[in-house]
């Protein structure tokens, strides 16, 4: 098989499809400025959880948001197969970290990043979640984290390269992505088209779709429109058999004369890039609206009423949660004037809310911002989580 085989890597020229665009960059933009960096940065964390818990549900494995929660922590289940995906989960999330922090080699797009991106999620994992067994054989095979597949695959109808041959797809996809020819607009839809085409390359035995994923997410911070405030995962997740279904669709042969000019299906690439730049833009509007400021301290505020007239809250725990979403941080110091406490009753206040984690110090000295435990997420930010039926 021949490079050509993969051909045509992007779609056509739609105005569509750059609308679509163009849409993207404007609201990912007013969602980056809604927010102070601090309140930014708490959240960040929060949708990176998110992120991975979407991202796990495409996979099949259901790993609950307080399971995700205590593998950050450090506090793994007893029973193997829980524990092994609350280490795949907590993996997923540390390397979208680095991702976040620009910790993986440049360029984003290019053999090196993605041999990187499955290296360091793979380093992360149990044994047991380094091995996949042949559908034919019923062999027990090694993944190797980092390294390309040394053996043929199928996947459903489509036939990846052979082993020997993915080098050269990589060479094509990094050449035609990486071009500098294209511009900000075409490379924002070719993020779209790439999510197919390395999934079509299948370059490794295991683990091609969270590499995906995790590399949309890079590229798309590269080109200033990802961020740690929204998940395209969330979207894919939310409608993913129309995701699996025009993957595969993008997989089928050229239709005919109308169909382009390249090997593979140019309309069915066109539709799949359709409705992943369209899930994009559905993923930011809403992170957009949920984290309104009116509406998300409406929420919070309604939320500690009750607490406090349940006596789950001590009374001035709101004046503090409400200077961290407004302020993003604020020094410990400022307790009493905020609550209208003296300083022995406002620190207990203070120090109550981060016990709960509603408020995060990372130290006793530090500076306090927003925290976001799983208990109050449906109340604070409803809808962010939807089960795990999807």
């Amino acid at each position: 098989m021949t490079v050509a085989a993969m051909e045509p890597l992007l779609p056509e020229t739609g105005q569509d499809l750059e609308d679509l665009a163009i849409e993207l960059v404007a609201k990912s933009n007013a969602l980056a400025g809604r927010l102070n960096p601090a309140l930014s940065a708490a959240l960040g964390d929060l949708v990176r959880s998110m992120n991975c818990y979407y991202s796990n549900l495409i996979e099949g494995h259901n790993t609950l948001p307080i399971d995700i929660d205590r593998a950050l922590a450090g506090d793994f289940a007893n029973d193997e197969t829980k524990r092994n995906l609350q280490l795949e989960a907590r993996a997923h999330i540390e390397v979208q970290q680095m991702i976040d922090r620009g910790d993986g080699p440049g360029p984003i797009v290019s053999r090196e990043f993605i041999l990187w991106l499955h290296r360091s999620f793979g380093e992360r994992l149990p044994d047991e979640l380094l091995r996949v067994e042949d559908s034919d054989t019923k062999e027990k095979l090694e993944i190797v984290p980092g390294e390309l597949r040394t053996r043929h695959v199928v996947v459903g109808r489509h036939i990846p390269p052979a082993p020997d041959e993915l080098p050269a797809f990589l060479a094509r996809f990094t050449e035609a992505y990486a071009s500098k020819h294209l511009s900000t607009l075409r490379k924002i839809i070719g993020v779209a088209a790439a999510h197919h085409r390395l999934l079509w390359i299948h370059p490794f035995l295991d683990g091609n779709g969270r590499v995906t994923r995790l590399f949309s997410h890079a590229w798309l911070r590269e080109l200033g429109v990802g961020s740690a405030l929204w998940s395209v995962s969330r979207g894919l997740a939310r409608n993913v058999e129309t995701y699996k279904a025009l993957l595969m669709a993008a997989d089928e042969p050229r239709r005919g004369d109308l169909d382009g000019r390249g090997n593979i299906t140019q309309a069915g690439l066109d539709e799949f890039c359709r409705f992943f730049l369209s899930t994009c833009v559905d993923q930011v509007t809403f992170m957009e609206g949920l984290l309104e400021p009116a509406e998300m301290l409406r929420r919070m505020e309604i939320w500690a009423e009750e607490e406090v007239r349940a006596k789950r809250l001590l009374k001035g725990s709101w004046p503090l949660l409400r200077e961290a979403v407004i302020a993003g941080e604020f020094a410990r110091g400022r307790a009493a004037a905020l609550t209208g406490y003296e300083t022995r009753q406002a620190r207990t206040v203070l120090n109550t809310l981060i016990k709960a984690g509603y408020l995060v110090a990372p130290t006793p000295r530090s500076t306090v911002r927003l925290g976001f435990p799983v208990s109050v997420l449906e109340r604070w930010l409803p809808r962010l989580y939807i089960p795990a039926t999807v």
